[in-house]
């Protein structure tokens, strides 16, 4: 205690050295983001713990800090999720990718514009990973039918949606964050169209850059897996009396076969007798082993076995190769939220919950093989993750349905719900309630969950399956991150740092510098934590040079959206990344010139809207 007394602005230096820290941790991956942010907090909270502090109002108290937890913004934000997850649910917005579909067909030039404008739209709303979820299948399809490939058009869309969450503040997470924390700090409370204005006209500039400009830039890129990876077949392994199977029992035979046995169940006796495949199970003549396996593996098993393998009825040879017509192969992508994520294959029960066979994983442009090791039933899942699936046609229609892995085709559309309407009023309610100023954004998005819950919009199940424990730690480190820095004055010492940098520089080119700065930090590391970290930094930016706070606080909203020129910037770019199988240079060679045009022209109009 008496230590930190005796240095001059411990607890300052304490906490930017934290968030420096934190920063680190975001950007290196090296920990799961919840899993950092929480550690973050513990360190904040022990700090002001073991060292209490106290400015001139008050002391800072290690429970202040987790009042993230109950804050406006973060209510918000999980409401908003929730409502989000309910438009999906009840496939409101599919009716807008039919309409797209269709035009694709007619005027396809026109059509690209329409999807990037549509999930410009729809992203100034509603968090813009749904929006994504929505468009990919129908791009991959137009790809598929019209030979363009699909590296022309994934990228595009996916930045297309972030560029339009800029433009109200409920559009991202990270827009109501600046917004709650800048009224928390005294300025007004910004309206949900009060900035609509620039981000509409720098945004236009950016959607003709990605319609005319960004598919040039892209390479043509291979489909992500194989069409040709072997299949995976069920068939039957008959047992002869010369058979070395016969009078052992099945863990024997599994042993033997190096543990690559894959047994369904066995047929015994005329009656076709099912019996279940335990260990101890002994086999007999006349027994079949109902097994899955690739051609290839299958052969080998009955050479190994001495049996007869049979498809059906029908002895496989050279003349009867394996035949399974009912059978489907399909990529499906782990989606962002999903409860697949973090988890393994063997945990999910994947073959039996899905009646599906995963042939290959695809993960960030590698092969796991590639890797050193090839998947298995203990490979851990990771949202973006791309899996080859086989199964029936039945099986695989019915995972469209599914809102935990997204099947990359446009072979059938999702079931709309009759509550859809519903859902889709309940959400312009939400809007509307809160671009009028009639409810707090807070208590609109937290009314409209109760509506859908209570019309049956979505289950209870389902919201809390859209609630991301990384999403809802980030922003509750991000707001003690922030607090700290305002409480301590070390928001103060890196804006007064700024402005002496910039010392004899016009406000505009101050302003245009904290917009870049802002763009490159939330490239490297989560653009909530930039945000937050921004805005008290922008407002003590303002009031030292003498000009109005509002467009140095604009400036870190635009800024901390421009998560265009890297894959792990925001969880829609690894999702785009995967399905279109980029590399991190495609990133670069669309995303910093997007970053660029959108810096240079919100530089020109923030301060001129302003009268800077």
């Amino acid at each position: 205690m008496d230590i930190a007394a005796s240095v001059p602005a411990f607890h300052a230096y304490a906490v930017m050295a934290l968030v420096v820290l934190a920063l680190f941790l975001f950007a290196s991956e090296r920990l799961p983001l919840a899993s950092s942010s929480l550690l973050i907090l513990v360190l904040l909270a022990l700090l002001f713990e073991i060292f209490p502090y106290s400015n001139a109002r008050e002391p800072v108290r290690a429970a202040d800090l987790f009042l993230g937890f109950g804050h406006q913004a973060l209510v918000a934000v999980c409401a908003l999720m929730i409502a989000g997850q309910a438009l999906v649910r009840t496939g409101a917005l599919e009716p807008i990718g039919r309409q797209l579909a269709r035009w694709w067909t007619r005027r396809p030039l026109l059509s690209f514009l329409a999807t990037l404008v549509v999930g410009a739209m729809l992203s100034a709303f509603i968090n813009n990973t749904p929006v994504v979820i929505l468009l990919l299948p129908i791009l991959i399809s137009v790809s598929l039918k019209t030979s363009t490939p699909a590296s022309d058009l994934l990228l595009p869309m996916g930045l297309a949606t972030s560029v339009g969450g800029m433009a109200t503040s409920i559009g991202t997470s990270t827009n109501l964050l600046v917004v709650a924390v800048a009224a928390d700090l005294g300025l007004r409370q910004l309206g949900m169209f009060d900035f609509a204005f620039p981000a509409m006209i720098a945004g236009g500039f950016a959607i003709l850059y990605l319609w005319l400009l960004a598919p040039r830039l892209l390479p043509s890129r291979e489909a992500r897996l194989p069409t040709t990876s072997p299949r995976v077949f069920s068939a039957q392994l008959r047992i002869h009396e010369e058979s070395i199977v016969e009078g052992r029992t099945l863990s024997e035979i599994i042993e033997l076969c190096g543990g690559m046995l894959d047994v369904v169940h066995i047929l015994r006796g005329k009656n076709n007798n099912r019996l279940m495949p335990i260990p101890d199970l002994v086999l007999r003549s006349g027994d079949r082993i109902m097994v899955k396996g690739t051609p290839d593996r299958l052969k080998e098993l009955e050479s190994l076995l001495g049996a007869s393998l049979f498809s059906g009825d029908e002895r496989v040879d050279e003349e009867h190769p394996l035949r399974d017509t009912t059978q489907q192969i399909a990529e499906v992508v782990v989606v962002p939220g999903s409860t697949l994520d973090g988890r393994t294959l063997a945990n999910v029960r994947f073959r039996e919950r899905y009646q599906l066979m995963v042939l290959a994983l695809f993960r960030t442009n590698k092969w796991l093989a590639e890797q050193g090791k090839e998947h298995t039933e203990e490979t851990r899942l990771h949202s973006g993750d791309v899996l080859l699936v086989q199964g029936s046609v039945e099986n695989i229609k019915r995972l469209k349905s599914s809102r935990n892995l997204l099947v990359l085709d446009a072979k059938a559309a999702l079931p709309i719900s009759k509550r859809a309407p519903l859902a889709l009023m309940i959400m312009l309610w939400i809007i509307v309630t809160a671009a009028f100023g009639l409810l707090p954004i807070a208590v609109s998005a937290l009314t409209g969950v109760v509506l859908m819950l209570f019309t049956g919009c979505i289950r209870w199940f389902d919201a809390t399956r859209a609630l991301s424990a990384p999403v809802v730690l980030i922003i509750v480190t991000s707001l003690a991150m922030g607090s700290a820095m305002i409480e301590t004055g070390g928001a103060d010492m890196l804006a007064t740092a700024y402005v002496e940098l910039t010392a004899g520089a016009s406000p505009w080119l101050v302003l245009s510098g904290l917009l870049a700065m802002m763009a490159l930090l939330t490239n490297v590391v989560s653009n909530n934590a930039a945000a937050v970290i921004g805005t008290p930094i922008a407002i003590g930016i303002a009031q030292q040079i003498g000009q109005p706070p509002e467009p140095f606080v604009l400036a870190v909203i635009f800024g901390a959206n421009m998560s265009f020129a890297t894959p792990m910037a925001y969880q829609t770019n690894l999702l785009v990344m995967n399905a279109g199988n980029y590399r991190f240079a495609d990133f670069l060679k669309v995303g910093l010139p997007l970053v660029l045009i959108m810096w240079a022209l919100l530089s020109f109009l923030l301060p001129w809207l302003y009268g800077m």
